[in-house]
């Protein structure tokens, strides 16, 4: 029997050679949202197919459709167009249209995939923000005066060492429940990330928690008489709190959630945390983490840290 892949199975049996685009791309959108697919990705996978279908005679069916279509398609988005096609919305553009076209080959509907030799142009976008170590130190130790102060808050500590022990977005930090946190044990504590969306659970994960977050998690709820969520306050008002912190420590730049995130993982890596430890952390998949792992190793470098060839570098997957 031929093993096929969970991908060849979805597609449906009444797609072959002779289906014309519109109803492949509608099929397609349906594989996409059963496979979990972010409604935006899904969105947007499905405008770069439409735009092809625009491009290429109507009557054309997806076996009639060649490379030099395709690479047509391609220099009109880029040149002929006359609405400006930036170098990522290219590169995506090609994802889509490989995918789709890769989708179709290894389901059975067609038997060349005429995608399969148009280059990928990856597009790299700047690399993060992070704290280097000197100023994490002098970070955690204006959280901590804050917390001793004049007029005593702990809430700005907590959410920086949160931030910086766990990696995790604003969103996530934002829906945090009292009840997500198991911390009975300080020294075996845990957050849990949860998302209501059953679309995105596969993002949920378990993340450590260290004794001393605990010691002042603990003295913050007693302060702010905590019910339901971990930070009743909106996103904006966290970040205006990460903004104080900033200001009180004297630094030109704005801490923040994201600088925070790259903070934590980049100084995982360069204690020798495994790259799928740091994946989970993130709550990312390989293919994404294909690019955040060259950034990391990236900015490791500028801070002088030289951790040699990646020995977990490979192909991409399909």
């Amino acid at each position: 029997m031929t093993n096929q892949s969970s991908d060849s199975m979805s597609v449906p049996a009444h797609l072959h050679e002779r289906t014309h685009l519109k109803p492949a791309i509608q099929a397609w959108m349906y594989f996409l949202n059963d496979k979990g697919r972010s409604p935006y990705t899904i969105k947007a996978f499905v405008a770069d197919l439409n735009l092809l279908d625009t491009f290429l005679p109507p009557d054309i069916t997806i076996g009639e459709i060649t490379q030099k279509d395709l690479e047509n398609f391609l220099n009109w988005l880029e040149n002929e167009r006359g609405i400006p096609c930036s170098p990522k919305s290219l590169s995506r553009r090609i994802t889509s249209v490989k995918s789709f076209f890769r989708w179709l080959q290894r389901g059975g509907a067609l038997v060349n995939d005429p995608a399969d030799k148009l280059p990928q142009k990856t597009v790299s976008s700047p690399l993060p923000t992070v704290l280097t170590h000197p100023e994490l130190k002098t970070a955690l130790k204006t959280a901590e005066n804050m917390r001793y102060g004049d007029r005593p808050d702990a809430r700005p500590y907590t959410l920086l060492m949160l931030l910086l022990e766990t990696g995790i977005k604003k969103g996530e930090c934002t829906e945090i429940n009292l009840n997500h946190l198991d911390v009975e044990n300080p020294q075996d504590a845990f957050v849990f990330i949860r998302y209501t969306n059953p679309r995105y659970r596969y993002k949920e994960r378990k993340l450590p928690l260290s004794q001393q977050w605990v010691e002042v998690f603990e003295e913050y709820a007693q302060q702010y008489a905590l019910q339901d969520r971990l930070f009743p306050w909106t996103a904006r008002r966290l970040e205006y709190i990460l903004e104080d912190i900033s200001a009180a420590a004297g630094f030109e730049k704005r801490i923040s959630f994201d600088m925070c995130r790259w903070t934590s993982v980049l100084t995982d890596l360069i204690e020798g945390v495994p790259s799928d430890k740091i994946r989970q952390k993130l709550g990312i998949s390989k293919i994404q983490f294909r690019e955040a792992r060259q950034k990391l190793r990236s900015l490791a470098l500028q801070q002088g840290y030289d951790l040699g060839d990646d020995p977990e570098e490979s192909p991409a997957d399909n």
